[in-house]
């Protein structure tokens, strides 16, 4: 499976990402501000480059691994963002494990090539899912942090997030709101054009993949809903945050693990 990846240069480029991730997840502690930024740098650098061999390779692969791998990218990009607007953000540790398996993952599981796609605007729908995933991830970072925030602050210690609670609460649903809006592009998009997108006769199909992506949306407007009109706040957000994430990463990657991996069908 791993030498699926095109030759040479884009094994040694997923080998250096995910050493430069795991070095930084281990070493953090003993590293300086100025170190961690330049190793997380050349990881995000190295694991685009890595991303872009399968998406743009001839022919490309995709399946549930490169889409986790580009899902972690994401948020770490959105991470390397934040952390210049908010230089206490302490995550990059534990998103810097992440990105190291996520790249060792997608090194063993390669993803479906295709050799021929029956529209150019595949991608784009492919990209749009994606970036979905990547906000919503997103939002489970900051609610994880923000869960840990205000424990501790029930617990009068202090708290590693580095953000007031308020401003994590904040981010956590603007990512929500944003991934809501994606993920409805994707499934509107899914549902109008599949067969223009996938080719004739495969037309919208209420298989495992869609419904677990609907009942995500479903989970997604209900937490909007919720926090809207009945102030919903704190852990019981959090746990719908992580429900319809759940739900979500079942859609498109649990369903491509079971045929990939366990069915081992493309």
């Amino acid at each position: 499976m791993i030498l699926a990846l095109s030759a040479g240069w884009g094994l040694a480029t997923a080998a250096a990402a995910a050493t430069a991730y795991a070095v930084l997840a281990l070493a953090t502690p003993r590293l300086g501000a100025r170190t961690i930024r330049g190793l997380l740098l050349l990881a995000w650098l190295l694991h685009a480059l890595v991303l872009a061999d399968g998406l743009l390779g001839q022919p490309p692969r995709f399946g549930f691994a490169p889409a986790l791998s580009m899902t972690v990218w994401l948020v770490l990009t959105v991470y390397a963002i934040e952390s210049r607007l908010f230089p206490q953000l302490q995550a990059h540790w534990a998103l810097a494990g992440l990105g190291s398996a996520a790249v060792i993952l997608s090194l063993v599981f390669p993803g479906t090539t295709y050799h021929v796609i029956a529209s150019p605007w595949l991608p784009l729908h492919w990209a749009l899912g994606i970036a979905s995933y990547g906000l919503f991830a997103a939002a489970v970072v900051h609610g994880w942090l923000m869960t840990r925030s205000e424990r501790s602050m029930r617990l009068a210690a202090q708290t590693d997030a580095g953000v007031p609670l308020l401003t994590l609460e904040r981010l956590t649903f603007r990512f929500v709101e944003a991934g809501f809006v994606l993920l409805s592009a994707t499934l509107l998009v899914g549902w109008l054009f599949a067969e223009t997108l996938y080719g004739p006769g495969l037309a919208w199909k209420w298989n495992h993949k869609t419904v677990f992506s609907v009942l995500a949306w479903l989970t997604f407007a209900g937490l909007l809903i919720g926090r809207a009109r009945l102030g919903w706040r704190g852990r019981k957000a959090v746990r719908v945050l992580y429900l319809g994430s759940g739900l979500l990463l079942l859609g498109y990657a649990g369903s491509r693990f079971v045929l990939e991996v366990i069915l081992r069908r493309a």
